[in-house]
Order: C-alpha cells, then sequence, then structure tokens
C-alpha cells in the first residue's frame, strides 16, 4: 500500500512520516530492550563501494529491516539504520541514512525490505538534510514500493541515494 494519492494526500503524509520516525526512534532509544527480544535500535553500518552486492539487517522482535544494496566510487561512508515500533505495536518503521547528508557514492542498486509488517509509506532522499539544507526526495519514478520492499526503479533510478524512510503497518490480531 503507498501513501495517498493526490497533492494534499502527499503533504499530509509527508508532514506525519518524519514527526512519526522521531517518536518511535525517540521512544526506541529511551527505552531499550522494551520489546520482545529488542535490541539496542540504531546501529552504524559502512556502505562499501566495488560494485558487490552487501546486506545490513536490524530487528527489533518480530519485525525487521534489511537493506541491500551495490555502490561504486569513492570509500567507504558511514551509515546508520534505525527501527523502531510505536507503543502501541501497530506501526514499525525503518529508516537507513548516511549523517553527513549527501552520499558520494553511485548506487546502482538498492532495496529495503521489512519483513513481519506491511509498508503504508515509504520515501527516498537523494540528500538528507544536515545543517541549513533540506531533505532531497527522489523522483516518484526513481523507486517503488510494494508491500515489503523499496527498491530503485531500473532505467529511471538516478544512482543518487541518502535516506530511506519506511513506515510499515504490523498484523493485528482480532479478539
Amino acid at each position: 500500500m503507498a501513501a495517498p494519492s493526490g497533492r494534499s494526500g502527499r503533504r499530509a503524509w509527508a508532514a506525519l512520516v518524519p514527526a512519526a520516525l522521531l517518536c518511535l526512534a525517540a521512544r526506541a532509544a529511551a527505552e531499550p530492550g522494551t520489546a520482545p527480544g529488542a535490541a539496542p535500535s540504531t546501529a552504524e553500518f559502512d556502505v562499501r563501494p566495488g560494485g558487490e552486492v552487501h546486506s545490513f539487517s536490524r530487528s527489533l522482535g518480530d519485525y525487521g529491516c534489511t537493506f541491500t544494496y551495490s555502490a561504486q566510487g569513492g570509500t567507504n561512508e558511514q551509515w546508520q539504520m534505525n527501527v523502531g515500533v510505536s507503543e502501541d505495536n501497530g506501526l514499525f518503521s525503518c529508516s537507513i541514512w548516511r549523517p553527513q547528508g549527501k552520499s558520494y557514492l553511485f548506487f546502482t542498486q538498492f532495496k529495503a525490505e521489512v519483513k513481519g509488517a506491511k509498508i503504508e509509506y515509504a520515501v527516498a532522499y537523494s540528500q538528507a538534510a544536515v545543517g541549513a539544507q533540506s531533505d532531497i526526495p527522489l523522483k516518484q519514478e526513481e523507486f517503488e514500493t510494494t508491500e515489503t520492499t523499496v527498491s530503485h526503479r531500473e532505467g529511471k533510478f538516478r544512482f543518487e541515494l541518502s535516506k530511506l524512510m519506511i513506515v510499515a503497518k504490523t498484523p493485528r490480531d482480532e479478539l
């Protein structure tokens, strides 16, 4: 499922999602170990160039996120992945980003996959906000979203990636 269509729907999601992700990240950082099997919510990893396919994963209880990519040029860059679950256990979030803002690597492919939840909203950025600079989103045609993945769109993706944000709905047991 994707974000609501139309300009007003996209604006509403664009305002809501960063706030929701910040709340999830703050809660997870403030209360480590609250979810079953929980590990620290934010982890650093190196994005390595060289054209080989690499993956990095984090899990929080029954939910997980895996970032798979291939990149060229430059040297290793330090990135971060944050996973969180809302207080009511209704939403799972996964954010992947380069804290310095812009990546100087040339991404030939990327895919973020969630486990245990269905994606409600996802957005990818060519540049992440840093200092006075703002996030610069990829054009909608550059990436595609399914129920469980966000990935580059072959022939449309312009090889720039600095941030991915995903909000997924967790399954609910009805009484």
